[in-house]
């Protein structure tokens, strides 16, 4: 079951953000807080580095990918995965 996505946009004009800054709602992960989507090229490292992250529950990647696939669409980026499974698999950089 695909989990409501969390994230929000996020920005501080004037100033960037550091990441201790940050509201929970601007994190793939909100709980542990990992992978920022605060712009384009951080979506696209969250789906890069998806699979890298540990000590997740597939109910938090659920909660991930939702939240990644929301702030792809803020940021006009397309998503070819339908599921988190699909995210970080070896695709000609093996």
């Amino acid at each position: 079951m695909t989990k409501r996505a969390t994230w929000k946009p996020h920005t501080k004009h004037g100033r960037l953000t550091k990441q201790s800054d940050l509201p929970d709602s601007v994190f793939a992960f909100p709980k542990e807080r990992k992978e920022p989507l605060t712009d384009a090229s951080h979506v696209r490292n969250a789906v890069a580095r998806f699979d890298q992250v540990e000590g997740v529950s597939d109910e938090e990647r659920d909660l991930a990918f939702s939240n990644i696939k929301k702030a792809a669409k803020h940021y006009g980026i397309e998503l070819t995965e339908k599921s988190w499974r699909e995210l970080g698999k070896p695709g000609g950089h093996g």
